[in-house]
């Protein structure tokens, strides 16, 4: 039977929560994307399919030089070798046809030997065109389905029923992004109402589900939604200030295009909630740990007052700092990998690159999702610290609970903890 202290604990934190959970769920309801995009353009739809196909064989011929063939100095030469590939349809209406289409330019013949499973576009002949089939890519279905599988098992192995109910919670977190954050920005929702709303219902349910509905989850989703708010505020400010648009790249110039008066504005809301989704996992992470470092500090000193577990948890909290910062960093140095192999190639000033609109966005993002992360760790550990000071001794079942931030605790009980601890 919980005591009278931890009964009231709850209804606090129930009276703080529910509203802010409510308010997500109406702000998503009244950004919930409804009518027609309105494009500037007209996306015609074309009568194609992209049926599987085995590899037969390959021939190389010459043939004209385009643009793709352009050459160090700029010339295009006159004639290249082209790889023809050979190919049985493996799936849909066409399956068993024989067909030959030419692959990309970067192709070459050891790359699909006989036996490769290949996608092909397959057009329809039409009143005015005849029937055509073209490369499209290489048929991944195979190694990235057992990668995913291998992904799970190892989650599940090790986490066991936590680690099932985590995948879940990723795969209800995906299904929010793609029926709603996407199709919202695309129709020119506010941005910061659906970034705001998506990220609480997401952090709501993936915790709870993840770690069971207790005071720790509770004081570790009241961090988190912090960090949040933080992060989004800053990085309003952030992009005004940097004036970003959005648009620093071919693909979102070529979507600005397409949706036309309401282009810029679905950019600027997809750089924000990009900005706010990027740094929701890692915030998790380091919440629910510091919830559970302090719910450990507890257990093995009873006695401890808030002000101790407050300091040990952040002796805890600054390791984290130093290893989530990089973790963010590097995340997006290895996504920019390829622009920042280009800048070295044209020897590009550093000054003005880092300031132009595709670094500048890169950069705020990094630096506002750590900053974001960097705020929530000692609001989360000053609210774990009074939560559980309110309630009493954590159960001692903790202690076997979470085996990332028990190693923590023996760190600090053991070397770092004051001697009046």
């Amino acid at each position: 039977m919980p005591s009278p202290a931890a009964l009231r604990t709850r209804r606090l934190i129930a009276a703080i929560l529910l509203p802010l959970v409510l308010a997500a769920a109406v702000g998503m309801a009244l950004t919930w994307p409804h009518g027609e995009v309105q494009s500037a353009r007209t996306v015609s739809e074309v009568d194609i399919d992209y049926p599987t196909a085995t590899v037969t064989g390959t021939t190389v011929e010459q043939c004209e030089g385009t643009v793709e063939d352009r050459e160090p100095d700029g010339t295009i030469p006159a004639e290249v070798p082209c790889l023809r590939v050979s190919a049985t349809v493996t799936s849909g209406p066409e399956q068993g046809w024989e067909v030959q289409v030419w692959a990309t330019a970067s192709t070459t013949a050891d790359q699909v030997p006989a036996g490769t499973r290949i996608l092909v576009e397959h057009y329809p002949a039409t009143d005015t065109d005849p029937e055509v089939w073209a490369w499209h890519d290489y048929d991944r279905t195979l190694p990235l389905v057992t990668i995913a599988l291998v992904f799970a098992l190892a989650i599940i192995l090790v986490a066991r029923g936590r680690g099932l109910r985590a995948l879940v919670g990723l795969l209800i977190a995906f299904a929010v992004i793609g029926v709603y954050v996407l199709p919202a920005l695309v129709r020119g929702e506010n941005p910061v109402v659906v970034a705001l709303s998506a990220s609480t219902l997401i952090m709501a349910v993936v915790l709870y589900l993840a770690h069971g509905l207790s005071l720790r989850t509770s004081a570790a989703l009241l961090g988190t939604l912090a960090g949040l708010a933080a992060t989004t505020v800053l990085g309003v400010l952030g992009a005004s200030w940097a004036r970003l648009s959005g648009v620093s790249s071919e693909d979102s110039y070529r979507l600005a295009q397409l949706l036309g008066e309401s282009g810029a504005t679905s950019l600027r809301g997809l750089f924000l909630c990009g900005l706010v989704l990027a740094g929701l996992g890692v915030l998790n992470d380091v919440t629910i740990t510091q919830a559970s470092a302090v719910w450990e500090l507890r257990a093995v000193s009873p006695g401890a007052s808030r002000r101790e577990l407050f300091r040990g948890g952040m002796r805890i909290g600054r390791d984290h700092i130093a290893s989530t910062v990089y973790t963010i960093a590097f995340a997006y140095t290895g996504a920019a990998l390829p622009v920042l192999l280009l800048l070295e190639l044209y020897s590009l000033p550093l000054g003005p690159t880092l300031t132009s609109g595709e670094f500048a966005e890169e950069i705020v993002r990094t630096m506002v999702s750590s900053i974001g992360l960097v705020l929530a760790i000692p609001l989360t550990t000053g609210i774990a610290a009074l939560v559980v000071t309110r309630t009493g001794a954590a159960p001692a079942r903790h202690a076997a609970a979470d085996t990332h931030a028990h190693a923590h605790v023996h760190a600090v009980t053991e070397a770092d903890a004051p001697p009046h601890a």
